[in-house]
């Protein structure tokens, strides 16, 4: 596949102008994206990138688990499920004194996006009204607010709505037919569920997968092609990397190779241009080469501050400094832009 002109740069082959690109992505037409030698690929990326985002700009996010442990899902990478013996105590939701004061020590140390998870199934009424209570007061405080709770019941997205809330995250988490390798107490088609309940709402779509929990690059490919053809495509992509914790079926996965995951940052901005993609989950062991790299491949925000829901994140103040020294800035709040 032949680097194509700047005009031309997100449009899958056959369909026309880049207006097109939301739709008709195929695993073919990504998995010719990740086979093109790296450079290209990057300098293709890149270009996307420049064309519709300030390149020396990082929207800072942080993300506060305010029900942790307990799930009864079965997910293989996630050390909150109940059957896993991960060290991870089940714990009550949160006050909303403390959320907010968890929200504005972010927004004092420089995020602009405070994002809240609860390790549920999905919400019960009762527990949704504390999370609607918690929304309106970050919104408040003047941040762009985003909660992941899992699988939403008719009318709880339109409740979300009410409260303010900006975005809702709900991942694809990997390819539809590696799914049931990961995941066996849902369908993949449960979360397209909640997905459009989130859209029909009004709610922007958070939505993107984890790599590296041993799919193939086929794999990768079928789910970034999926994402890029959800009509329109998620405006925020977290792309994880396996964080591996002891305990969970994913323990010992052989990890993704690190020009590997810069290739699905950068396929990711390809199919998805407008979108935010999020460097998320396993920032803490990537190199910050590999993280400048990510970066111009068209990574446009990161998860900031010490933890992760449950797992270990860079310290702010380094990355503060790893953005000084790519002469990178943190994005303005949305109502200052």
């Amino acid at each position: 596949m032949d680097i194509v002109p700047s005009s031309d740069y997100s449009t899958p082959s056959g369909s026309g102008s880049a207006e097109a690109a939301p739709r008709g992505w195929r695993t073919e037409e990504v998995e010719a994206l990740y086979a093109l030698p790296f450079s290209a690929l990057i300098y293709r990326a890149h270009g996307v990138h420049r064309a519709h985002h300030d390149a020396d700009a990082v929207q800072l996010a942080t993300l506060l688990s305010v029900k942790t442990g307990g799930c009864p899902e079965d997910c293989a990478y996630c050390p909150q499920a109940a059957r896993y013996h991960t060290g991870v105590d089940n714990e009550d939701v949160l006050s909303v004194d403390a959320v907010v004061a968890a929200a504005r020590a972010a927004q004092a140390n420089g995020a602009t996006r405070f994002c809240m998870g609860a390790a549920w199934r999905g919400p019960k009424p009762r527990e949704l009204e504390r999370v609607l209570e918690m929304v309106r007061a970050v919104r408040a405080l003047g941040l762009e607010t985003c909660a992941t709770l899992g699988l939403l019941r008719p009318g709880q997205a339109e409740q979300l709505r009410d409260a303010g809330l900006d975005y809702y995250n709900h991942n694809l988490d990997t390819a539809p037919e590696f799914y049931g390798e990961i995941i066996r107490t849902r369908t993949q088609g449960d979360r397209l569920d909640t997905l459009r309940q989130v859209r029909d709402a009004g709610i922007h779509v958070c939505c993107g997968g984890i790599v590296g929990m041993g799919e193939t690059r086929r794999q990768r490919a079928a789910l970034i092609a999926q994402l890029a053809s959800l009509d329109p495509y998620p405006e925020s992509v977290p792309i994880n990397n396996l964080v591996q914790v002891e305990g969970t079926p994913l323990y010992g996965t052989a990890p993704l190779d690190e020009i590997e995951f810069v290739r699905t940052i950068a396929c990711a901005r390809i199919t998805m241009p407008k979108a935010v993609v999020r460097l998320s989950a396993g920032r803490s062991a990537m190199p910050e080469t590999m993280q400048a790299l990510c970066f111009f491949a068209g990574a446009n925000s990161i998860f900031y501050g010490d933890k992760l829901l449950t797992t270990g994140n860079p310290e702010a103040a380094r990355d503060r400094a790893l953005l000084a020294r790519l002469g990178m800035r943190a994005q303005a709040p949305a109502r200052e832009r």
